[in-house]
């Protein structure tokens, strides 16, 4: 009964996402090739908007999920996804309470962690883009399709990292230990310049290979026909390179909102509402791409702090530390960061003026 509610409201979560990207398809920029500051702004907006929306259905609608209707059932789906959890309730409604609660939490902080994530992603595309020579014109067709095979490859990356996860505790300490390493790494490296050499990128070599790829971009078309030969073009390289470059930040993002909650719908809900703000978001940055100076040091501090909360979650549930504690460390970091690089460009802009 439980496994047919949460197909049921999985089905019925992705036709609602279907709808979404065809309201993203059909109306952001849809006058022009074009995305101004103001649309990007008021789209990401919506998007945000929405996700914030679906935190306040699981507040109060929450158990709906995993077709929760008794007490037996919500101890064994905490017993399952949230071993830390404590129903210190006396009726189902007060422990029901406690799990929305708990589980609106777990979504608003990975909704966060993938959405801070994700903005060093699209940092990393645009340099893709630029480095293959894409139209701006092109942008929205290739991010949409880069979306869609991201929303695909997280769906089965999630529920394979949640059953390994179900029968190996242990994974957990390799990803806390790999986010360690990443978040160091970032760190170090934080102010050297990533560049891509079109011409010797591994995928494009492949592709060469085992494709016919015409030497030119076709409009905005992915494949082209010529001398009743079907061909790929470049621009489908492109997207092929954005996914595989999606799936690279995957793994760390991924198990980073596992560090929250183990609960693979809650990561899924909160992995695609921020992917879905995406493109959006994407022609925002291109707009104050400038004003994050500090991002990277930002994201590397809440790699490792994420990663040192999977090395120690036996420790630290013990202690009852609270998923909530999470939420506010990362917004504490998101508006040091974003504050001390707007103070950067501020004294920048004001030495040029004294200058002047």
């Amino acid at each position: 009964m439980v496994v047919s509610n949460e197909v049921l409201f999985m089905g019925l979560f992705i036709v609602f996402i279907i709808a979404i990207l065809l309201i993203d398809l059909l109306f952001v920029g849809k006058n022009s090739d074009h995305v101004s500051l103001k649309e990007a702004g008021t789209w990401t907006f919506i998007w945000v908007s929405l996700a914030i929306l679906f935190s306040l259905f699981l507040r109060y609608f929450g158990e709906i999920v995993h077709g929760v209707d008794n007490i037996e059932d919500l101890t064994r789906i905490v017993h399952q996804y949230a071993p830390e959890l404590k129903l210190t309730g006396i009726s189902l409604d007060e422990n029901l309470d406690i799990y929305r609660k708990y589980m609106t939490i777990s979504y608003l902080t990975g909704y966060l962690i993938e959405e801070t994530l994700s903005v060093d992603n699209l940092f990393v595309i645009l340099m893709i883009l630029t480095a293959f020579n894409v139209k701006p014109s092109s942008y929205k067709s290739v991010l949409l399709w880069g979306i869609l095979g991201a929303i695909v490859l997280r769906f089965g990356f999630i529920f394979a990292g949640s059953a390994l996860i179900q029968r190996f505790d242990w994974v957990l300490l390799i990803f806390g230990a790999y986010l360690v390493y990443a978040g160091v790494e970032m760190f170090i490296k934080r102010h050297s310049e990533d560049k891509i050499e079109p011409q010797n990128h591994w995928l494009v070599k492949l592709s060469s290979r085992w494709f016919k790829v015409f030497p030119r971009y076709v409009g905005k078309n992915f494949f082209v026909k010529t001398k009743g030969i079907w061909h790929i073009t470049p621009l489908f390289v492109v997207v092929v390179i954005i996914e595989f470059t999606d799936l690279i930040f995957a793994a760390d993002s991924i198990p980073a909102i596992f560090s929250v909650t183990r609960d693979p719908y809650v990561v899924f809900f909160s992995n695609i509402f921020a992917i879905l703000g995406l493109r959006s978001l994407f022609f925002l940055l291109v707009h104050v791409v400038k004003l994050f100076y500090y991002l990277k040091t930002g994201i590397s501090v809440l790699l490792v702090f994420i990663g040192f909360k999977l090395l120690f979650h036996s420790w630290l549930e013990e202690i009852g530390f609270q998923s909530v504690y999470s939420l506010y460390f990362i917004l504490l970091v998101l508006f040091v960061s974003i504050g001390m690089s707007l103070l950067r460009k501020k004294k920048e802009r004001t030495k040029l003026e004294v200058a002047e």
